[in-house]
C-alpha cells in the first residue's frame, strides 16, 4: 500500500469531520496567529516539513511485515486519528467567548498538534523510515514555535481567561 493512502483518513478527520460539525470552525482551524520576526523561520520550516511529509509518503510504501514496528505504528496511527477526531469535535464547540476549554482541551491546550505528532510517528513506523521520522521531528519542533505564537495571540485576545486556563492545563500532555 502506498504511504500516501495513510493521509486519507487523516484528512477526512481533520477537514471532513470539521466541515460536517461546524463549517465556520474550518476557518478558525486554518488561521495562523500573527508571527513575530523570530517565528518566521519556524513557520517556513513547519510548512516545508508538511510538504516534505506529504511528498515522502507519496513515494513510499507501508511495510506490512507484521513486525513490532508495524503493530506499534498501527497503534500510534489509529491513536493519533482518534485523538484528532476527539480534538476536532471539541474544537468545533468553543465557549461563548470563543475559547476552546471543553472536552480534551481540559487536559491539553494543543490536542490537535499532539494528535498530529502521534499519527505522523505512527506513519513513520508503518513506513519504517528514519527519513520520515526525521521530517516528523522537524515538524514537531517547528510546530512548537507556531504554538508559542498562538498562545501569545490567545493571551492578547482572551486576556485573563486564557492566562488562567494556561495555569490549569498543560501545553501538550
Amino acid at each position: 500500500m502506498n504511504g500516501f493512502c495513510l493521509l486519507f483518513p487523516f484528512f477526512a478527520v481533520r477537514f471532513g469531520l470539521l466541515s460536517i460539525i461546524n463549517k465556520r470552525a474550518i476557518q478558525r482551524a486554518g488561521y495562523f496567529a500573527p508571527i513575530q520576526e523570530r517565528e518566521k523561520i519556524a513557520y517556513y520550516i513547519y510548512q516545508a516539513a508538511n510538504i516534505g511529509l506529504f511528498l515522502y509518503l507519496l513515494v513510499t510504501t507501508v511495510k506490512m511485515d507484521f513486525s513490532l514496528y508495524f503493530y506499534l505504528g498501527l497503534a500510534c496511527y489509529f491513536l493519533g486519528i482518534i485523538l484528532c477526531a476527539v480534538s476536532i469535535v471539541c474544537f468545533a464547540s468553543p465557549n461563548v467567548e470563543g475559547l476552546n476549554i471543553n472536552g480534551i482541551y481540559q487536559f491539553s491546550r494543543n490536542p490537535m498538534y499532539v494528535s498530529y505528532f502521534i499519527c505522523f510517528i505512527g506513519m513513520s513506523l508503518l513506513i519504517q523510515s528514519l527519513i520520515l521520522f526525521g521530517i516528523v521531528i522537524i515538524f514537531q519542533i517547528s510546530a512548537h514555535w507556531i504554538i508559542l505564537s498562538e498562545e501569545r495571540w490567545c493571551i492578547e485576545k482572551f486576556g485573563k481567561n486564557y492566562k488562567e486556563y494556561m495555569k490549569k492545563v498543560r501545553r501538550y500532555i
